[in-house]
């Protein structure tokens, strides 16, 4: 026991100087502002209360949780068929598959996010190839989520395909057995049984979309503003690192809230399955 809390003591610093630390600065830049000549901060909520009063901010707000969702649902609806497919593949297809489905995110999300400049900007291979000519299709909100759906759905089919990989079959042969038909069998049992891996997908692509802030200021071109892209003027353009680490503070209880909702409704959906049994 003694071994095993020396082998944590690595992991428990490297918790406070990278987690810890970092928003507990945040979280007294937020609540702070610059004082006078005798005290050098000063208490106040002035930054929130600029926050939920200007009516821009909270649009831009909208816009990125909008963002966030549309995303989601294409994830799940372009990556459950491609998962269903991939679990039900041969084991070396089924390998294969993965690894292609992994290789992208091997690469820098930064620098895949600049290959769709290219394919999307006027004259590039898209626009000829699709005969779009007149058409924009870089600096659109369609580009902003054909970015984040191409970084973030990788997360979505490896988490529902390790959910299927995990189903017992004798349930999809029992069913079978009992006169249901395929689509009975997918929605009685392989649907509610892959539940999980899907609220794991949702956490894992719903988070990042509505805090990125790269994508839309590449494929955006500046003229799709999101939550992000707030914070990150605020404390690289304006200076006001007050007000941007109030903003942060937001979107992090925002996305506590998320993750609270994600748990409640696995566990609900477990318990459910539970009782079932």
């Amino acid at each position: 026991m003694k071994r095993f809390s020396q082998l944590a003591i690595p992991y428990v610093v490297w918790v406070i100087l990278m987690i810890l630390l970092p928003m507990l600065l945040i979280l007294f830049y937020a609540f702070t502002t610059q004082g006078n000549e005798i005290v050098n901060f000063t208490f106040t909520f002035d930054h929130f209360i600029r926050f939920f009063t200007d009516h821009d901010f909270l649009l831009i707000l909208w816009r990125s949780l909008v963002i966030a969702f549309k995303t989601t649902v294409i994830c799940v609806l372009l990556g459950y068929p491609i998962a269903y497919f991939i679990a039900r593949s041969s084991d070396r297809v089924r390998n294969i598959l993965v690894l292609a489905i992994t290789l992208p995110t091997w690469i820098n999300m930064l620098v895949r996010t600049y290959s769709w400049i290219g394919l999307l900007s006027e004259g590039g291979i898209l626009q000829n190839l699709l005969g779009l000519q007149d058409t924009e299709l870089l600096y659109t909100e369609g580009a902003v989520l054909l970015g984040m759906v191409y970084n973030f759905i990788p997360f979505m089919i490896l988490q529902i395909n390790t959910s299927l990989c995990k189903m017992d079959s004798s349930l999809l042969e029992a069913s079978a057995d009992l006169g249901a038909n395929k689509l009975q069998t997918f929605l009685r049992v392989t649907f509610p049984l892959s539940l999980s891996g899907v609220i794991s997908g949702i956490a894992l692509v719903f988070l990042p979309a509505v805090s990125s802030f790269f994508i839309p200021k590449l494929l955006g071109g500046g003229q799709f503003f999101l939550i992000g892209n707030v914070i990150e003027n605020q404390f690289i353009t304006v200076g006001e690192w007050n007000f941007g680490s109030a903003i942060s503070m937001i979107m992090a209880v925002i996305m506590m809230l998320c993750m609270y909702l994600i748990r409640r409704v696995d566990e609900h959906n477990n318990g459910g399955r539970q009782k079932k049994a």
